[in-house]
């Protein structure tokens, strides 16, 4: 078997999923008509390595006596049982032998080292989990402690998903990486060289293309283009994805290219092919696009500016051919919810829009073309991605990784999906924007949408505004109870340290936080430190946020990563560890009752927000829309309509009754006679995804010879039309 390029994702990334890009590359050449190979090495080497015969040769190389901590030596006494153990560990996270759940949580079956010491902290979070998480997330300490162990006694540079991430981290120098390259080989590298050495025996690429997502996979991509340049010089070697994106976008360290042919930045698509075209003669040098060479010892960037891009509904759906989708790892790695949904389980990755709709946060990299540039895809187009790579891989779990996926296009999306009743479930990155309505958020749910993740960043209007997010705390509060009453699990991104935040302003955004989770609204969050970067707003122009960029020079490698200075703002890093130990207790319901400036060690303010605002702002009334263009439908069933006659005080009068049977309950409503039976008839209109304007719902109600519409539709019976499935959109 011979292909002309073997697209490879470098250790090591996720363990439960295959990091998507080296699939949306496999889809787009398949549309040109090119043969393509596609390998995740991360998983791979994972595999390799905790299996028996490997954990012999690491136990081998480790010497008894060496000078190492305690908790190594207690592995190392243990090591006959982690070898006996591991085989079966890894079919249980592998899905494959489930009822090994029972013994693993026990604790009488598998070796505990230092990793099983944080079990006393989270008894509380895992003791109402059922009998399989709870053994997941013993495996995966399991497997975090042999981690451990690795690194102090094998390789300081390993990592499940940041492989010598230090060394690429702000690398602005390439110095470090260098030398590290030129080592002896670990046993990491080793597994990596016996398992690409076998692909490239049998696929004999002309192209190895490594897409290098994250500075964790960095060391290991240049690793495989150190091997290919040393055994098959034949075989050329590109690199591109999301590290050269922002990191190399100035690269002038000639050594890169001792490891690599070429370095492609931005969208992929044009610049593999036109490499592949110019490997077999078709195009010249000069004809690359978006590709960094080395040319007599320099480096130079060539772009052809006559070559275009090609557009979202030109690129092919996503390809996971090749990969071993079976053999992913379902790993628990610690209680947030959001996290555990990102590892346990495998999910089929896609976009609804490439770049960013709004596309104006002052701390994100908006100059670049990855989130400048806007393109959505069709609903239709996407529901068609979404089945056929369900039909290829059996799975029906999708993860959008928009940077921010658009309300409309996830309004579409859902209509689309409901209409051809597609079965499967789905969560995607938003903004906090008012266009989630408690209806739209309904029909996001009944599409199979399970959770949501968005920035709320700083929690505080004033910084809000300043980062230009688009968005105050009161409207993130209402968005979030919307996801909540759907059924739809909220994590919130969260950042300290944006320039000029005060000591006040942490302690009240930790005040938000508190009553946003005591009120059930969000129910999983992160906090990170604010990083300055190259290229977004605050970066290009520090003077107008009041930061100061200490001037480190432009380094022939990376350079994104900016160092700055706070002159008016407090001391950020002071507020780390208890931002932190606060969120995992909000998170396992506990610590409410605590003044939030207690978490911390060192002296803080009180927090400046009443103990009820998140409350108040909950119960303030909101009014559904009925903006003549807004969109009605039924996504119920029909109801049972009875006559039913009404007596009070010798009067009596008719109504119709209607009964809807939900999925979890019934819910009954009685409306005058005429008007009730109007409204049945509407709904058997709707029945079937048909949908129908306001504007026009308002004219038949008039034709029909009834009074005063808006009394109709916004008192009670018909405020419970949403929980029947009656949504304006």
């Amino acid at each position: 078997m011979s292909v002309p390029v073997l697209l490879l994702t470098p250790p090591f990334t996720q363990l439960n999923t295959p990091y998507p890009a080296t699939a949306y590359l496999k889809g787009f050449l398949s549309t040109k008509g090119i043969r393509s190979f596609q390998a995740d090495l991360g998983i791979e080497v994972t595999l390799a390595l905790f299996k028996p015969s490997t954990l012999t040769r690491v136990f081998e190389r480790i010497a008894p006596s060496g000078n190492w901590s305690e908790n190594a030596r207690r592995i190392l006494q243990l090591q006959d049982r982690y070898i006996d153990t591991v085989a079966a560990v890894i079919q249980f996270l592998q899905g494959k032998n489930p009822t090994l759940a029972h013994r693993i949580a026990q604790r009488n079956f598998l070796p505990e080292a230092a990793r099983f010491a944080q079990l006393d902290n989270l008894n509380l979070a895992f003791g109402s989990m059922g009998i399989q998480d709870r053994a997941k997330h013993l495996a995966t300490l399991y497997l975090e402690d042999l981690s451990d162990l690795f690194q102090e006694c094998l390789d300081p540079h390993f990592g499940f998903s940041r492989y010598a991430e230090r060394l690429a981290r702000s690398a602005n120098s390439f110095d470090d990486l260098y030398e590290a390259l030129l080592a002896p080989p670990s046993l990491i590298d080793e597994l990596l060289f016996e398992i690409l050495e076998a692909k490239l025996q049998r696929l004999q690429p002309k192209l190895v293309a490594l897409s290098v997502p994250f500075p964790g996979n960095l060391f290991s991509g240049l690793r495989c283009g150190q091997y290919i340049k040393q055994h098959h010089p034949d075989i050329r070697v590109a690199m591109g994805g999301g590290y050269p994106n922002t990191e190399l976008r100035s690269l002038a360290e000639p050594r890169v290219f001792d490891f690599l042919d070429f370095v492609t930045i931005d969208d992929g698509e044009a610049p593999l092919e036109n490499i592949l075209h110019h490997l077999h003669g078709h195009l010249a040098i000069p004809e690359l696009k978006r590709t960094f060479i080395r040319q007599q010892d320099q480096v130079i960037f060539v772009n052809n500016a006559q070559c275009q891009d090609y557009r979202q509904g030109e690129v092919g759906t996503p390809d996971y051919d090749d990969l071993l989708l079976n053999d992913y790892i379902g790993a628990i790695e610690i209680t947030n919810p959001m996290h555990s949904l990102w590892s346990d389980g495998r999910w089929n990755k896609l976009t609804m829009a490439h770049g960013c709709y709004w596309g104006k946060c002052t701390f994100c990299d908006i100059s670049l073309p990855y989130i400048a540039n806007y393109e959505p895809i069709s609903a239709s187009l996407l529901a068609d991605r979404m089945q056929e790579m369900m039909d290829k891989t059996g799975t029906s779990g999708f993860h959008f990784v928009d940077e921010a996926t658009p309300p409309a296009l996830m309004r579409a999306l859902a209509l689309e999906l409901i209409s051809r009743k597609m079965v499967l479930s789905w969560w995607a990155n938003i903004r906090f924007e008012k266009a989630f309505t408690r209806d739209l958020c309904q029909l996001l749910k009944a599409s199979g949408c399970i959770a949501i993740s968005g920035g709320l960043e700083v929690a505080s209007d004033r910084l809000l505004a300043r980062i230009k997010k688009g968005i105050t705390v009161s409207q993130v509060a209402r968005v979030n109870k919307h996801f909540m009453e759907a059924g739809i699990m909220v994590h919130a991104y969260l950042m300290y340290g944006f320039p000029t935040q005060t000591a006040q302003e942490t302690i009240d955004s930790l005040e938000m936080v508190r009553q946003m989770f005591q009120a059930g609204i969000l129910q999983s969050a992160y906090w990170h430190q604010f990083a300055m970067t190259a290229h977004a707003p605050i970066g290009l122009n520090p003077e107008a946020f009041g930061v100061e960029k200490e001037d480190a020079g432009v380094g022939l490698f990376a350079n994104n990563d900016l160092i700055h200075r706070d002159p008016t703002g407090a001391d950020h890093e002071s507020f780390s560890f208890g931002l932190r130990k606060s969120l995992i207790n909000y998170m396992n319901g506990i610590g409410f009752e605590k003044p939030v400036q207690q978490w911390f060690e060192h002296k803080c303010p009180k927090t400046t927000i009443a103990p009820d605002f998140i409350v108040n702002e909950l119960v303030e009334a909101e009014f559904a829309s009925t903006k003549p263009n807004a969109k009605l439908v039924f996504l119920g069933t029909l109801p049972k309509l009875e006559q039913i006659t009404k007596s009070k005080k010798g009067a009596s009068w008719e109504l119709a009754a209607l009964s809807f049977e939900t999925i979890q309950r019934t819910i009954a409503i009685k409306l005058p006679l005429q008007q009730g039976e109007w409204l049945f008839g509407i709904l058997q209109e709707l029945v079937g995804g048909k949908s129908m304007t306001m504007a026009a719902l308002k004219d038949r109600y008039q034709q029909a010879g009834l009074e005063d519409f808006e009394l109709f539709w916004d008192n009670k019976p018909m405020d419970s039309a949403w929980r029947f499935g009656l949504l304006v959109l």
